[in-house]
């Protein structure tokens, strides 16, 4: 009888693995290579009663020590000792776990977001939505659900994920995935449920059907549609590597912006900011920058921040969309008030390229930003009271030099023919005292304080990847109560300095451009600077004053992220 025991046994267990659903998960993935936003199905078995884990991982790891970005290392340095991981911890940029029961791992909770959080407070907001959190230690997951991780195995693990997944800097640096409320990332997309039965947006696009009394299981989920081509994932059910599959290219890939997007596109956009741009002067910079983060959605490679890619790709726009106006403004029509622009220029240069690196590192970008905004919506507020009877009465220089060129382009209708703008006319030469006479008007203003300034707007500049005529324009506009006509062309000039610095200064701590984007963003912003030099004399200066003081509303809402409605 004994000697019977063995072989029983043994044929038992050669029966029990080659049937489907008795021992081992297994299961089959709908195909070896899915293109980037595919739908990938994965079916098969797994023990009767028990739930369901499928961790999906992509197989190139990623740890704090991989990335070579300056500021990168410093701040993943800093942040591994309060989250608790170091900097030899591994985890997959891109994973998924669905689950059909995600609570093994985290729970629903509250978060707010938008206004200022300097004034708010830690952890307040103007919007309230609801997002998924991990559980804050590893050791809180439940016991039979940590073995279903997949590659996912230890504390450190666990806290590197949370952060990668949870924190706007570890979205931005490692994961490049978020789930967004409006155009406001909240986190990414890690524990993922039946979308059908849940009806969270973090779930969408993906199906979970779990037969729990045969273990026979159907999943479908939509791959990240921003998945770098050639891109290995492994496929893990209940525990058990079960397959592999690849994700190809889907479009024009951008290797550092970290998208598929078609250049085209961006240089669409690029000559509708760059028209914007050359015609008020103001705001070109923010507005790519605007343009990349909710168009195009420029993220950087795994381990750099997304913002040292968006920031030297943008300088294509402040650099080349002044180049492509100011042949116009300077040589044809002559408006341009030398001895302003070139000591704003100097300033704002020396700004960007030495000072600016120093002084943003030592400002919270978060508080920074916000007081900034505070700033930009005293000077939209100014532009407008600018623009009321009283204010124009104590300027009487612009309001007859307004008046002049009204009456120009009245009669430039009546006659068929174009307008043709007033000249810079030098009336005296000095370090604080220039004067010029611009459509017969004396205008006063002194270039020393203006390379002050300068000095100002090129740290902003080097913060934020941007021009600075967005401060300098309405500065110009106030404090040297310069008509519009001519304030453009100087802060044209300032911006291709401040561009040249900060672009230098991003070269020099190792921070390169994505080279189709910023090739596509030159073409499209010299492109709109000759198109915005032609088309800013059809408009008025009230016209053009109303237009800087929306644009610079709208960054108000932009830096303070109150942009749940764009």
């Amino acid at each position: 009888m004994r000697k019977l025991i063995f072989p029983i046994v043994l044929c038992f267990m050669m029966i029990a693995f080659a049937v489907p659903g008795f021992g081992a998960s297994s299961a089959t993935i709908s195909g070896s290579e899915f293109k980037a936003g595919d739908m990938v199905t994965i079916e098969g078995m797994v023990e009767p009663g028990q739930d369901l884990y499928i961790a999906v991982a992509m197989q190139e790891m990623f740890a704090p020590k991989d990335t070579n970005g300056v500021h990168e290392t410093k701040r993943l340095k800093k942040d591994a000792g309060k989250a608790k991981f170091d900097l030899d911890t591994k985890i997959p940029p891109l994973y998924y776990l669905l689950t059909t029961k995600p609570n093994a791992f985290g729970a629903e909770g509250k978060k707010r977001f938008g206004g200022p959080s300097v004034l708010m407070g830690k952890g307040q907001g103007i919007y309230s939505t609801t997002m998924y959190y991990l559980k804050k230690k590893f050791g809180d997951v439940d016991a039979g659900a940590k073995g279903m991780l997949g590659p996912i195995k230890s504390e450190a693990q666990w806290n590197f994920l949370r952060y990668a997944n949870e924190s706007s800097y570890g979205i931005n640096t490692i994961v490049k995935e978020g789930n967004n409320v409006g155009k406001v990332t909240i986190f990414s997309r890690t524990v993922i449920a039946d979308h059908g039965t849940t009806g969270k947006y973090w779930d969408k696009d993906t199906s979970i059907n779990l037969d729990k009394a045969t273990g026979k299981f159907t999943v479908s989920f939509k791959t990240y549609r921003h998945t770098p081509p050639g891109t290995d994932f492994d496929v893990y059910v209940n525990g058990d590597k079960s397959g592999t599959y690849k994700v190809l290219k889907n479009g024009f890939w951008l290797s550092k912006g970290f998208r598929y997007m078609n250049p085209l596109w961006i240089i669409l956009g690029a000559i509708l900011v760059g028209t914007y741009f050359s015609m008020i002067g103001a705001a070109g910079g923010m507005l790519m920058a605007a343009f990349q983060v909710l168009i195009v959605h420029t993220a950087g490679p795994v381990g750099i921040n997304a913002a040292n890619v968006l920031k030297p790709s943008n300088m294509g726009l402040t650099l080349f969309s002044p180049l492509g106006s100011f042949y116009r403004y300077a040589v044809v029509e002559r408006r341009v008030a030398w001895p302003v622009g070139l000591s704003f220029g100097v300033g704002i240069f020396i700004g960007s390229l030495w000072l600016g690196k120093y002084v943003s590192a030592y400002l919270p970008m978060k508080a920074y930003k916000e007081w900034l905004a505070v700033l930009v919506v005293l000077m939209g507020i100014q532009t407008i009271r600018e623009l009321m009877p009283k204010a124009m009465e104590k300027r009487k220089n612009i309001k007859a030099m307004v008046k002049k060129f009204n009456d120009a382009v009245a009669k430039a209708k009546t006659e068929g023919t174009s307008v043709e703008m007033g000249r810079i006319e030098p009336v005296k030469n000095g370090l604080t005292d220039y004067r010029f006479k611009f459509w017969g008007e004396e205008f006063t203003i002194n270039p020393l304080l203006f390379a002050i300034l300068g000095l100002a707007i090129g740290v902003v500049s080097r913060s934020f990847g941007i021009g600075g005529g967005f401060l300098l324009v309405p500065a110009m506009t106030t404090l040297g109560a310069l008509p519009m006509y001519v304030a453009v062309p100087i802060s044209l000039i300032g911006t291709s300095f401040s561009s040249i610095g900060a672009f230098i200064g991003y070269l020099m701590t190792g921070y390169l451009p994505d080279m189709w984007l910023m090739i596509s963003i030159i073409i499209g912003g010299f492109v709109g600077g000759m198109l915005g030099s032609r088309a800013q004399k059809l408009f008025s200066e009230k016209t053009l004053k109303i237009v800087l003081a929306i644009t610079l509303f709208f960054l108000f809402f932009r830096f303070f992220k109150i942009e749940i409605w764009i």
